[in-house]
């Protein structure tokens, strides 16, 4: 008895630019309020909700559909970082608990910045854009912990927001080469080789 096999071929979109993108311009805003140009808003926390967020988290499950472990990972765990971070600050200022004093920030941030260490590591599988997206992004979370931990200066903290504008950035840049080296049908914008 003959058995065909059907195979199907997965025609669906790239989900990895909505989740960079909404990464990257979602980290370059908040980060722009960390280097000093101006408080944190409703602006910020918008974003972090709907494209730091919600984006990030249907590009997550875009990449489940694709069989993509790391990317589904990496995408719903920071959509969650951005909604579970915008929810520190909305339900402090409801009263519906004690705000996070430093301490507790600065063990939040470490602990991101352990699993962006790892994540990074995975990245040496894949383009040397995402290496620069995943190393500056640990790189980040750490001076934010340091900062926090320390009741660092202002000087600190606008310098971490500096290095927080080049992360994002970085994976606007990632996510922009995608997109246009997938429409120009070649090379636009180098996302680098692999350093396997």
């Amino acid at each position: 008895m003959n058995e065909s096999v059907t195979q199907l071929k997965d025609t669906t979109g790239n989900p990895a630019p909505l989740g960079l993108l909404g990464f990257g311009m979602t980290t370059v805003l908040l980060n722009l309020h960390n280097a000093g140009f101006y408080e944190l808003n409703s602006m910020i926390l918008a974003m972090g909700i709907c494209y730091g967020g919600a984006a990030q988290i249907i590009a997550g499950v875009m990449e489940w559909r694709k069989g993509n472990t790391f990317a589904t990972t990496a995408f719903i765990s920071y959509g969650l970082f951005w909604l579970s971070l915008v929810t520190l600050i909305i339900l402090a200022k409801l009263g519906w608990g004690a705000p996070s004093n430093d301490t507790a920030m600065a063990a939040y941030l470490a602990m991101w910045g352990v699993f962006t260490a790892v994540m990074f590591v995975g990245t040496l599988q894949l383009n040397r854009a995402l290496q620069i997206v995943f190393a500056t992004l640990t790189i980040l979370f750490f001076l934010l912990a340091i900062g926090d931990f320390t009741a660092a200066s202002a000087g600190f903290k606008h310098l971490t927001g500096y290095e927080g504008i080049l992360c994002g950035f970085s994976a606007i840049y990632a996510g922009l080469a995608q997109v246009l080296n997938e429409l120009f049908g070649k090379i636009v914008l180098p996302l680098g080789p692999a350093t396997k």
